[in-house]
């Protein structure tokens, strides 16, 4: 009989084990918990926001559940009320946490056209890179897609970090802001889409020549990471490129690029490639700019 109950008991305990493997909801029965329970297991978000606000107030893991609830909140087309969430409650959240939170308000700016406050944080983050305090002052960091860990270099974060902002200048139609910082993120952590992207800016500043040679490596597999996706693109771009039968007038947006960040930028690519010049070619084009154009 008693091993008869141990064989019952210990089947009862790997039940619940599979639950929590299967749903990804961790144990216990404190509010964050709930709220878990309610967003992957019962599929009910409005439940789910209501026990990781209390989850909040009650300061039961309080990091998570603001990250979650931000999440469920953009899920629900409630990103504006997600961002003042994350401003307000974000004092809570331990030091170490601050950058997976940011990660998320750029995500929710970039979601709301919130372009001037995504790039105003985007470019605190290249600051912290520079300055050596991103990711705790250690080379690589430990990030989560789709329930899988990796590692992800400095290197790799500055490149992501520069593509978005060359995005958010995209965004502006600053294309010349837009073209030096992909060319900076290229020459950090090349990859085929925003070598596309960086293809599209020329096109706008009407530098066809160098637009075309950018979009027919893509295609010729030249490029690293070219999916058929963007093959398909830089193919569409290079078919409006060569059908293009006027030129576009040159971008007079001005850079926008503050001097201390292009500094620091600076600073960080000679840390990585000391034998290069002091003064790399695409620094030398943001100083020009600067001092022909008003920013």
């Amino acid at each position: 009989m008693e091993g008869g109950n141990l064989y019952k008991k210990g089947t009862k305990d790997d039940e619940q084990h599979l639950f929590h493997v299967i749903f990804k909801v961790p144990s216990g029965d404190g509010p964050y918990v709930r709220a878990k329970n309610a967003q992957l297991v019962q599929k009910d978000p409005e439940a789910a926001l209501v026990w990781f606000w209390k989850a909040i107030n009650a300061g039961d893991r309080v990091d998570s559940a603001l990250k979650d609830m931000a999440v469920v909140m953009k899920q629900l087309d409630r990103s504006e009320e997600a961002i003042e969430a994350i401003k307000s409650f974000r004092v809570l959240c331990s030091r170490n946490s601050q950058e997976s939170i940011d990660n998320i308000l750029i995500d929710l700016y970039k979601k709301c056209g919130r372009i001037d406050e995504q790039i105003v944080l985007l470019k605190q983050k290249l600051r912290l890179i520079y300055r050596g305090e991103a990711f705790n002052g250690r080379p690589t960091k430990t990030a989560r897609s789709h329930g899988k860990k990796f590692q992800v270099s400095i290197r790799q974060e500055t490149s992501r970090l520069l593509g978005n902002l060359g995005w958010a200048y995209m965004q502006k139609s600053n294309y010349m802001a837009a073209e030096v910082v992909y060319k900076k993120a290229q020459m950090i952590d090349p990859d085929a889409n925003k070598a596309c992207n960086l293809g599209f800016c020329l096109m706008k500043r009407a530098r066809y020549n160098e637009a075309r040679v950018i979009f027919q490596d893509i295609l010729l597999g030249r490029t690293q990471g070219g999916d058929l996706r963007t093959k398909n693109r830089a193919q569409e771009l290079l078919t409006e490129l060569e059908n293009q039968t006027q030129l576009l007038p040159l971008d007079l947006l001005g850079l926008d690029l503050d001097e201390d960040f292009v500094d620091g930028l600076e600073r960080l690519m000679n840390a990585w490639a000391p034998s290069r010049s002091r003064r790399l070619p695409i620094f030398e084009e943001i100083s020009t700019s600067r001092d022909q154009l008003a920013c």
